[in-house]
């Protein structure tokens, strides 16, 4: 199976949509195929029995076009395309605002005027075929394929005013020798036309915005770097054609264009653009950089590890765009409404139409006839199709910016409603990796020793010799002649100028007869209580030092659960660590519930029976381990800097690995759901106000009846207010 992301073009409402999805699913070869009207991307899965460029082919034939953003090409004409279609609708605007004006004026005021009916004739005769063609044309391409969508409804309502308005002015005598006064309603046709075009374009406008985030993030990566030759030379090239291994030079200010390790130099690299986090990060030989992030002060070279779409930043924009396009489960309900809304609603222009014919009197057939060009013109599905995909295209654009990716709408929708939290401990709640937390001398306290100290574990293979090099080497010598034997289980013997030095733990000590005063005791029991691991370091009979070493809580895991707390979510914590460990860790945090030496096939049981009992789980993990539990889970969360595997399984990838994000998801789904939920009222609500309102519901009551022309108006207004309120997230707090 192959997955494909692409653009749809010449879509004009959720209709459209929903009928490229059909048309796409019933492919042979196709096993799903969805379609965003808002961001007008279709994502396909399709087999080798079928190819992208039959299904091109098959979606030219109702038509629309399938473009492949997958190449710079695909990407640059998409732009291009979109670019060249807003200018043209921009022209087609003003062009029919300025012949709408004359023919407002005169339809309104100076209907009297000789010729006038023949002067609003000429004025609304382009407007309608020239400036509006895009309605006539969308419209007879669905005739042909027996389908309807809001080209339809303007097409019909509009040709109906107009060649209504057209019989009248030729054949006046007509109505006369009945006894009624023949009215014409270009003004309604042409104004119609300009209100719909100018909804369009705010529209288009307004949806632009609606995928800032990922132009944003697009428009991270420079499009040259500096690249050092095989003779030494510096040379400019363009990021699309560099390769891997390539060395490039960062000079400060500069935004790094690829991923790879840093191999001279030093500086600090603000990653905020990937991560979230404000803090410039430490950079020398041996650090990795990201696409997009930016150099401050310093110079470096790094050679070049991914490049093109295997980049961090690449990977990042797919994963929200294919989110941005993903579908949450209030939509399918939408689909449904939006796959019979035009047929419904012209049912009910033809039954507005008829039902005046027999109770509207004389005048019956004329009101008849502008009560259903009214209906069509109000009837608006594209704010109905608008509703959710835009707000969760802000939502999960927000969330990239705050470095919390995404992965599809069901996600978002669902991080409100979690009542129970399961960390992995590790990685997660931890830092992940040892750090020597205390460092204590017996006896008078002696650089040489240190430096002992320092040398044997910089030679040495033991796990926990990197932790005890990290403490020492700002402030230690290595010294040359250090041998290293590994007592399995116990810890290391080093020879130093022909004496012998232990390192390892208590067993170690008894075997090498090592004595402890009382005091020594003391200091060790205490870290021990604490789950620490205590490394001691001995000189033939005499203890010299101690070391604890533990993997430490983050700085912010507390805080995390204070708020998981705050909001009444339960938090578990699953770990294969001892239960030593995992009941210092749980208690330090306020953790409600701790299980120790749990296998990866345990967390998704727990996960699996607490789904049983109704909760609604999010499991939080960043290893290979976790990945079985993390996809069993209702929504699923990867640390970033954790394992891939766990990140391709995971729903939601939080960059810095801050648990504190968490509650910024939840905060951001929230107001996510409650953008949809009120989009959707004001959408379903102006349709069943509005339809009714203009079929003449209210004329026997009060005499109104809706003009065409501000059913055109308030058409082009409900698309407009349901992006607006969706571009609202953007400055709420989260």
């Amino acid at each position: 199976m192959e997955k494909k992301t692409v653009t749809v073009t010449n879509m004009t409402c959720a209709a459209c949509a929903g009928s490229v999805e059909r048309f796409l699913n019933n492919q042979e070869g196709v096993s799903s195929a969805s379609v965003n009207f808002a961001n007008e991307k279709a994502v396909i899965e399709y087999s080798e029995v079928t190819s992208f460029d039959a299904l091109k082919s098959a979606v030219q034939s109702i038509g629309y076009d399938l473009v492949a953003t997958d190449s710079e090409a695909g990407k640059q004409q998409v732009i291009q395309g979109k670019e060249n279609e807003y200018r043209k609708l921009k022209r087609r605007v003003i062009g029919a605002i300025i012949l709408a004006v004359p023919l407002f004026v005169i339809g309104m005021f100076f209907m009297e005027m000789p010729y006038a009916n023949y002067i609003m004739w000429a004025l609304s005769t382009p407007m309608l075929f020239y400036f509006g063609q895009q309605f006539f044309v969308g419209a007879w391409k669905q005739l042909k394929h027996r389908s309807a969508n809001m080209d339809t409804l303007v097409a019909m309502s509009t040709g109906i005013a107009y060649l209504f308005s057209v019989f009248n002015t030729l054949n006046p005598h007509f109505w006369h020798s009945r006894g009624i006064h023949p009215h014409v309603y270009f003004e309604a046709a042409g104004i119609v036309i300009a209100f719909i075009l100018l909804g369009k374009l705010l529209e288009e406008r307004a949806k632009g915005n609606t995928s800032a985030a990922i132009k944003k993030l697009m428009g991270l990566q420079p499009k040259t770097v500096t690249v050092i030759l095989e003779n030494g030379e510096q040379a400019e090239q363009a990021v699309s054609t560099l390769t891997k291994n390539t060395i490039v030079l960062v000079k400060p200010g500069e935004r790094i264009a690829v991923d790879g390790e840093v191999i001279a130099g030093s500086s600090y690299v603000d990653e905020s653009t990937i991560n979230g986090e404000p803090i410039p990060v430490a950079k020398q030989a041996g650090d990795t950089v990201f696409a997009g992030t930016m150099n401050q002060k310093g110079a470096f070279r790094f050679r070049a590890e991914k490049v093109g779409g295997e980049t961090l930043l690449a990977q990042i924009i797919k994963m929200v765009e294919e989110a941005q396009g993903s579908k949450a489960p209030v939509q399918k309900l939408v689909d449904k409404i939006a796959a019979v809304f035009v047929p419904v609603v012209i049912g009910i222009a033809v039954l507005s139409f008829i039902t005046w014919m027999i109770l509207g009197g004389e005048y019956g057939f004329e009101r008849g006839l502008i009560a259903a060009v009214t209906v069509l013109v109000i009837a608006c599905p594209c704010a109905l199709g608008l509703a959710t995909p835009t707000a969760i295209m802000v939502g999960v654009g927000k969330a990239a910016e705050r470095g919390i990716l995404i992965k599809d709408a069901e996600s978002l929708e669902l991080a409100q409603k979690m009542n129970s939290v399961i960390l992995d401990k590790t990685g997660t709640i931890t830092e992940g990796k040892p750090v020597v937390t205390d460092l204590e001398w017996f006896g008078n306290f002696s650089q040489e020793q240190q430096d002992i100290l320092f040398s044997i574990e910089q030679s040495s293979e033991h796990p926990l010799a990197d932790a005890i090099v990290a403490r020492l080497k700002e402030t230690s010598k290595f010294l040359e002649g250090v041998e290293v034997e590994n007592n399995s289980g116990q810890g290391i013997t080093g020879r130093v100028n022909g004496k012998e030095y232990f390192l390892g733990n208590e067993r170690l000590m008894q075997q090498k007869d090592i004595v402890f005063s009382e005091e020594q005791k003391a200091w060790i029991s205490q870290r021990l209580e604490k789950a620490q691991t205590v490394v001691l370091f001995a000189e033939d009979a005499r203890l010299l030092g101690a070391l604890a070493i533990a993997d430490q809580v983050k700085e912010t895991s507390a805080a995390a659960i204070h708020e998981l707390h705050r909001k009444g979510i339960k938090v578990v914590m699953l770990t294969g660590d001892n239960p030593q460990t995992a009941k210092a860790v749980a208690e330090e945090l306020g953790i409600d519930v701790y299980h120790a030496n749990v296998l990866p096939a345990e967390k998704a049981n727990y996960v699996r029976e607490l789904q049983e009992k109704g909760e609604v789980v999010a499991m939080v993990g960043d290893g290979i381990n976790d990945s079985n539990a993390l996809a069993q889970a209702d929504v699923s969360i990867a640390m970033g800097k954790g394992s891939d595997i766990a990140m391709d399984v995971a729903k939601m990838t939080i960059i810095s690995s801050d648990l504190l994000k968490i509650s910024e998801a939840i905060r951001l789904s929230k107001q996510t759901s409650t953008a949809i939920r009120q989009n959707l009222f004001w959408a379903f609500i102006y349709n069943l106000i509005g339809i009714p309102v203009a079929a003449g519901i209210l004329y026997p009551f009060n005499g109104f009846l809706l003009d065409p022309m501000w059913a055109g108006a308030a058409m082009a207004f409900s698309s407009v207010s349901v992006v607006m309120n969706s571009l609202m997230l953007k400055i709420k707090q989260v």
